[in-house]
């Protein structure tokens, strides 16, 4: 299951391309990824199918010619610009957890810290109770290039309430029920390993009881919002 040389853009699924390249912007503007890094990706409703990032393109320059529509192999089937290097690995979660609908990937730098000592996030905010649903796990090492890293996702986070798992040695992968869902779960990481980071100079953080956390969670799941 590799990704392939895309055949030449036909305009497939426009609209949700246009869509997904302009969320890539959230990530640049919350300071998530640095030069080409990172990708957003969302599934296509009701195909087999869903679009990525093209590898090695320039956040500048992304347009809806930049995302690649992929199956759900990883196998590019519409698109001028090979996807990227990551798409086994998204296209893994999407084949085994079908509840998941978007996906973003990054090396942001406080939660990639944490990634590279191996040590899960503990859950000492009530932001991260209300978002996380408990700490943020590490996932294992695994090897760029096939669908290694997706296996290492989807076996971290069927354990856990957290839409967000900090890839040993390698950064922030985020699942959602869309691209944007995942999106907001990739900057709400981020914020939360700076504060908890930062707390940690001054001393060591506070634990939240597990049935506080519980009540948390269960209230901006279903309560918080219009």
């Amino acid at each position: 299951m590799t990704a392939t040389q895309p055949r030449t853009e036909r305009g497939t699924h426009r609209a949700q391309r246009e869509h997904v390249a302009a969320l890539h912007a959230e990530l640049t503007r919350n300071g998530l990824v640095t030069w080409t890094s990172g990708n957003v990706s969302e599934r296509v409703p009701g195909e087999d199918l869903f679009v990525i990032k093209g590898s090695g393109v320039l956040y500048d320059e992304l347009t809806w010619e930049g995302i690649t529509v992929c199956d759900l192999d990883g196998n590019a089937v519409d698109g001028v610009k090979r996807p990227s290097s990551d798409t086994d690995a998204h296209a893994y979660v999407y084949r085994h957890m079908p509840e998941v609908d978007g996906q973003v990937h990054t090396h942001s730098p406080y939660a990639t810290a944490w990634a590279a000592r191996a040590e899960p996030i503990p859950c000492v905010l009530t932001a991260m109770a209300d978002e996380f649903g408990g700490p943020i796990p590490i996932g294992p090492f695994a090897l760029i290039g096939d669908d290694s890293i997706g296996r290492g996702i989807v076996a971290t986070l069927r354990e856990s309430r957290s839409p967000a798992v900090l890839m040993q040695n390698h950064g922030v992968f985020t699942i959602g029920p869309s691209a944007k869902a995942a999106v907001k779960a990739a900057v709400m990481t981020e914020d939360v390993a700076r504060t908890v980071h930062l707390s940690r100079q001054l001393g060591e953080p506070l634990p939240i009881a597990q049935s506080d956390i519980d009540s948390l969670y269960a209230r901006y799941q279903n309560v918080y919002g219009q």
